[in-house]
C-alpha cells in the first residue's frame, strides 16, 4: 500500500510537480488533476466568446482585443490561484460583473470603456489593500458557520439554475418570470430558433441522465465524459432536427446574413489579426475622461469603485468558503486553505484584467465541476491555464462545445453542492430563515453576494430581536451594514 501511495516511483518532473502542489498528500494524483483542470476548463470557456462578445462591442473595443484580454486575464489569474496559492480553483473576468461594466457603467451611465476599465483597476487595488490588511479574512471569519454551509448549498442551486437557463429548459416568461421550455417545437420546428432551443434542452437532460448514471456506477471522470458525449450527441442531433428543413443556425453572430448549413461556432478566425486588435484597443487603454469633472461624477465614480469591490469579494468568498464546505477542502479549524493568498490572487488578476482591457476578474464557480471531479491542488488551475492558453491560438475551440453539455455538468454539480443543506438546523427559525434566504437568493438575485447579502441581514435581525446579541459577531455586523449600503445606497 505505501508503494501505491508515495510519487517517488514518479520520475524527474512528475517527482516535482507532485511534490510541489501536494497532490499526493491531498489524495489526488496527476491523472485526476488533469481530468478536473479539463473539466473546470470546458464548462467555464463559454467566458472567452460571451465576454468578448459583450465588451467587444463597446466603442472602441473589438471582439478579438477582448478574446485574448479575456484569456490573458484568466491564465494570470488562475496561474495566480494555482502556483501561489495552490487552490484548484479558475478565475476569468465574472459574468454579471461584465454585463454590470458593459451595460450600465458604459450604457446607462455613458462612461467609456477606458474609464470604465479605470474605475476596475482603483478596485482592484482596493480589493489588494484589504486583503493585504487581512480585512477580508476577517469579514470571512465573521459569516456565522449555518451561513457558510448555506452558502455552499446556494452556490449549488444558483450553478444549477443557470445549467437550466444555459441549456434552455427553463426559458423566460412574461407572466412568470420563468417557465419550462416548449417540448413540442422539437418536432414541429416551426421557428428555427424554437425548435434548436428545444433541442439543446433535450440534450442537456440526457447527457445530465448520462453523468449521474455513470456516477452512481463509479466511473471515474463522469463529468468529462458527459461532457463530449453531450457534445457528440449535440451535433448528430443538430443533423437530424434540422435536415427537413435544409437549414442551420448561424451559431457565430459574425456570420454573414442568410448563411446556411452547418456553422462552426468559431467567431474568431484570425488570431494575428486579434492579437493586432489587443495591442492597440484593449491593452493599458484605462483612462480618467470625465471623472473629475464635477462633484457628482466624483460620487458616482466612488460608489462604482465600491459596487465592484463589494460584489467581487463577496462572490469569491462565497465560492472560495461554499465549494470547499462541500468537497471537505477546510481546515482543521473549518477555514479555508490559502484563504489569505486566494483573495490576494483574486485582487491581483483583476488589477491585471484591467490593465489588459477586461472587466473584473473574479474566481469561478464553476470550479465546482473540476473539483467535483476529483481536484484537490493548485494542478488543476495550471491545467485550466493551459488550456486557456492554448484556446488563445486555436481561436475558440472551446466554444465547440455547446452551452447544452456544459449545463448538464453545471446543473450535476449543484446536485452535489446541495448535499450541504442537511447539516443545516432546520429546527431554529433563526438559522433557517437566514440559510433560506442565502440559498434562494443566489439564483433568484443572480448574485452570489446579493444571497449572502440576505441571508446576513436576515441572521442579524432575528437574533437582535430574539436576543442572541451574543451569538453576533463584530465582523457579522460590518458585513450586515456593508450590505445594507450596497443595497440602499450604491444599488
Amino acid at each position: 500500500m505505501e508503494k501505491e501511495k508515495q510519487p517517488a516511483k514518479l520520475n524527474g518532473f512528475a517527482q516535482k510537480l507532485d511534490s510541489y502542489f501536494g497532490i499526493t498528500a491531498a489524495g489526488s494524483s496527476l491523472k485526476t488533476e488533469i481530468i478536473a483542470g479539463a473539466t473546470t476548463f470546458m464548462t467555464m470557456c463559454y467566458i472567452l466568446v460571451v465576454n468578448s462578445g459583450m465588451i467587444g462591442d463597446l466603442p472602441g473595443a473589438s471582439f478579438g482585443a477582448i478574446y485574448i484580454a479575456t484569456a490573458l486575464s484568466a491564465i494570470i489569474g488562475t496561474l495566480l490561484i494555482g502556483l501561489y496559492a495552490k487552490l484548484p480553483f479558475a478565475q476569468a473576468p465574472g459574468m454579471g460583473l461584465n454585463a454590470f461594466f458593459t451595460f450600465t457603467v458604459c450604457g446607462a451611465l455613458g462612461l467609456s470603456y477606458g474609464t470604465a476599465l479605470f474605475i476596475v483597476l482603483i478596485s482592484g487595488l482596493l480589493f489588494t489593500a484589504l486583503t493585504i490588511g487581512g480585512i477580508r479574512e476577517k469579514i470571512v471569519d465573521g459569516l456565522p458557520t449555518c451561513l457558510k454551509i448555506a452558502i455552499s448549498a446556494g452556490i449549488g442551486s444558483f450553478i444549477a439554475f443557470i445549467g437550466l437557463q444555459n441549456s434552455g429548459i427553463v426559458t423566460g416568461d412574461e407572466a412568470t418570470l420563468v417557465k419550462l421550455v416548449d417540448f413540442t417545437n422539437l418536432y414541429n420546428p416551426a421557428d428555427i430558433v424554437f425548435a434548436h432551443n428545444a433541442m439543446s434542452a433535450v440534450v442537456c437532460i440526457i447527457t445530465f441522465l448520462g453523468i449521474i448514471i455513470l456516477s452512481k456506477k463509479g466511473v471515474k471522470g463522469s463529468i468529462i465524459l458527459g461532457l463530449f458525449g453531450g457534445t457528440v450527441l449535440y451535433y448528430l442531433m443538430m443533423l437530424i432536427v434540422f435536415h427537413k428543413i435544409g437549414t442551420y443556425i448561424p451559431f457565430d453572430k459574425y456570420a454573414p446574413a442568410g448563411t446556411t448549413g452547418i456553422i462552426v461556432p468559431i467567431s474568431m478566425t484570425n488570431p494575428i489579426g486579434a492579437f493586432a486588435d489587443f495591442g492597440t484597443k484593449s491593452f493599458f487603454k484605462f483612462n480618467v475622461d470625465g471623472i473629475f469633472n464635477n462633484f457628482g461624477t466624483i460620487m458616482s465614480f466612488i460608489s462604482l469603485v465600491i459596487a465592484f469591490a463589494i460584489v467581487d469579494m463577496f462572490d469569491t468568498i462565497g465560492t472560495l468558503v461554499g465549494t470547499c464546505t462541500r468537497a471537505g477542502m477546510l481546515d482543521k479549524d473549518g477555514n479555508v486553505p490559502n484563504m489569505r493568498k486566494a483573495l490576494l490572487s483574486d485582487s491581483l488578476a483583476t488589477v491585471a484584467g484591467s490593465m489588459l482591457g477586461t472587466s473584473t476578474v473574479t474566481t469561478y464557480v464553476e470550479s465546482a465541476s473540476g473539483i467535483s471531479a476529483g481536484g484537490r491542488t493548485g494542478f488543476t488551475s495550471v491545467i485550466v491555464a493551459l488550456l486557456f492558453f492554448i484556446a488563445i491560438f486555436l481561436s475558440p475551440i472551446a466554444s465547440l462545445i455547446p452551452s447544452a453539455a456544459a449545463a448538464a455538468a453545471l446543473i450535476y454539480v449543484g446536485v452535489l453542492m446541495m448535499g450541504s443543506v442537511k447539516e443545516i438546523d432546520w429546527s431554529d427559525p433563526a438559522i433557517a430563515g437566514s440559510c433560506l434566504m442565502t440559498i434562494l437568493g443566489m439564483p433568484l438575485t443572480y448574485s452570489i453576494s446579493d444571497g449572502i447579502g440576505l441571508g446576513i441581514i436576515t441572521y442579524i435581525v432575528v437574533k437582535l430581536f430574539t436576543g442572541k446579541i451574543r451569538d453576533i459577531k463584530l465582523f457579522t455586523y460590518i458585513i450586515g451594514a456593508i450590505f445594507l449600503l450596497k443595497f440602499f445606497v450604491i444599488g
